[in-house]
C-alpha cells in the first residue's frame, strides 16, 4: 500500500547515532516539519542535529496529497470570529510566506511543481461561502466565488484562490536533505532535562524542537487534550477526469480531488482514528458511479493531528519549558504549515522577531469545543472494558478492519495486527 510519492521516488539515506554529541538545537523527528527546519538552520550556519526513529518522510509526509496553499478549508471566517482581524491576518501572511518560499525553493529542484487554482466547496451551504468571502474582503485578500464547480458533485459554489500549487513531496525532500546533519534509526526513548536518550548514545543540546507528528512529551503541554487524530483515504484512479486544479470539501468527512500527470488523486471516507468510517470502499463507489471507466492504480491512507481551533502549534512547547518548542496540529495542510513552521521556530533560535507567531502560540486558550469532545472521548475509552490498550495512557484500543490494525480511539496511535506501533503518540510496541 505504497501511495505514489513512495513509488516515484528515491530519498537519501542516513547513519544511525551511535556516539554521544552535543549541540546547539536538537530537532527530533524527520518528516517535512523536522527537515525544513534542519535546512533553515543550516542555512544559517547553526549546530544542529535531526534524528529519526526510522526513515526520513516515512509517516505522514508521504502520504500526503501534496497541495501548497494558504486556502485551507473556510478558517479564515472561523480565525475572524475566534480571534479576531489581526489574527486572520497573521494566518494569512505565514502561510503566503509559507507558499512563495516554496515556489522560489522549487525553481531549482526538479519536483513536478506547478501552479493550480484552489477550491473549498460545499455541498450544502452557500452561507459557509459567503462568510468566508466576507472574512477575506476584511483583510485584503481578493478571492473569487465559482459558482459551478467542475467536479462531478452537486455544490452550492466554492471559494477560489488563484494561482496555488502542487508538487511531488518526496522528490522536493529528497534535494532538500541532501548535506543535512541527520541520524537515522536514532528513537529518542526518554528526555532527561536537555539530553535525549537513544538507544546508542545520547545528545545534549541547548534547544529542543519536537517535529514528532503528535508530540511525544506527556508532561508538558497538554497535547493529549489540545490533539486528537483523523484518518483520510486516497486512490489513484486511471481513465477518471482532469479536473484543472485543486478540490476540498470544506467539510472534513467530504472529496478532495486533485490530478498528477494522468491519473485523479480522489481523497476522502475520513474519520476520527478508531472510529468508523467510509475508508477507501466509500472511494471506491464514488467512483465506480462517477467513473466507470477509470482504474485504481494506487490507495494509501494519511493521519494528521487536528487542534482545537483548527489553527497549528507552533512556538515553546509549554510556558514551562523555556528551551523545548513543537510544530504540531496542521489539521491536513502540513505542507504549508510545515513550511511556516520551519520559519518561525528557526526565526526563534535565531533571536528574530517575527510578527506572525502569536497566532499560532501553543499556549493560547485551550477554552474551545473540541476540547469537550476529546475529553469525552477519552474517558469513555479509558473506562472501556478491553484486552488491547494503547500503551500511550491506557485507552481501549479499536479493531480497524480496513487496514487491519488496533487504532486508538484518544489520541490516535495505531498498531499493526501483530501490536508492532505504527503511528504515535505510543512510542513502543504492544505486549505481546
Amino acid at each position: 500500500m505504497k501511495s505514489i510519492w513512495q513509488d516515484t521516488a528515491r530519498l537519501p539515506r542516513f547513519p544511525q547515532l551511535k556516539k554521544d554529541i552535543r549541540t546547539d538545537v536538537m530537532i527530533i523527528g524527520g518528516g517535512i516539519a523536522g527537515i525544513l527546519t534542519a535546512y533553515f538552520l543550516h542555512q544559517a550556519g547553526v549546530k544542529y542535529v535531526l534524528v529519526e526513529k526510522n526513515t526520513i518522510c516515512s509517516g505522514t509526509t508521504q502520504n500526503t496529497t501534496a497541495k501548497i496553499t494558504y486556502q485551507h478549508g473556510l478558517i479564515y471566517h472561523q480565525i475572524l470570529k475566534s480571534y479576531g482581524t489581526h489574527a486572520v491576518q497573521q494566518y494569512l501572511n505565514a502561510n503566503k510566506r509559507a507558499f512563495e518560499q516554496y515556489a522560489t525553493l522549487c525553481r531549482s529542484i526538479d519536483c513536478d511543481y506547478e501552479e493550480k487554482d484552489n477550491y473549498v466547496y460545499s455541498t450544502n451551504d452557500r452561507k459557509k461561502l459567503d462568510d468566508e468571502m466576507e472574512a477575506l474582503h476584511r483583510i485584503g485578500y481578493r478571492a473569487e466565488l465559482c459558482e459551478n464547480p467542475i467536479i462531478p458533485i452537486k455544490t452550492m459554489g466554492a471559494v477560489k484562490f488563484s494561482r496555488q500549487a502542487q508538487f511531488h513531496p518526496l522528490k522536493f525532500l529528497s534535494a532538500v536533505a541532501k548535506g543535512l546533519n541527520i541520524y537515522e534509526h536514532t528513537f529518542v526513548r526518554e528526555m532527561i532535562g536537555n539530553m535525549a536518550i537513544t538507544d546508542h548514545a545520547t545528545i545534549q543540546a541547548n534547544h529542543v524542537i519536537v517535529t514528532t507528528h503528535f508530540p511525544f512529551i506527556n508532561k508538558h503541554g497538554s497535547y493529549f487534550f489540545k490533539l486528537y487524530q483523523h484518518r483520510s483515504y486516497v486512490l489513484g484512479l486511471r481513465n477518471a477526469q482532469d479536473v484543472e486544479g485543486m478540490y476540498v470539501d470544506e467539510c472534513r468527512t467530504g472529496l478532495s480531488f486533485r490530478n498528477r500527470g494522468d491519473l485523479l488523486l480522489l481523497g476522502g471516507g475520513g474519520h476520527r482514528t478508531g472510529h468508523k468510517g467510509g475508508n477507501w470502499n466509500e472511494l471506491r463507489e464514488f467512483a465506480k458511479k462517477v467513473y466507470p471507466h477509470s482504474t485504481e492504480q494506487y490507495r494509501w491512507a494519511a493521519q494528521d493531528c487536528m487542534s482545537l481551533d483548527d489553527i497549528p502549534y507552533i512556538g515553546r512547547y509549554s510556558k514551562s519549558t523555556r528551551d523545548f518548542y513543537v510544530a504540531s496540529g496542521f489539521n491536513k495542510w502540513g505542507m504549508t504549515g510545515a513550511m511556516t513552521a520551519a520559519m518561525i521556530l528557526t526565526d526563534t533560535i535565531l533571536g528574530k522577531h517575527n510578527d506572525c507567531a502569536d497566532v499560532f502560540d501553543p499556549s493560547r486558550s485551550i477554552l474551545k469545543p473540541q476540547l469537550l469532545v476529546n475529553g469525552l472521548e477519552a474517558t469513555k475509552n479509558l473506562l472501556t472494558i478491553s484486552k488491547k490498550r494503547c500503551p500511550h495512557l491506557g485507552c481501549a484500543l479499536k479493531w480497524n478492519s480496513a487496514e487491519r490494525s488496533w487504532d486508538c480511539p484518544c489520541h490516535g496511535s495505531r498498531f499493526d495486527k501483530h501490536g508492532k506501533v505504527l503511528d504515535n503518540p505510543a512510542n513502543g510496541d504492544l505486549p505481546s
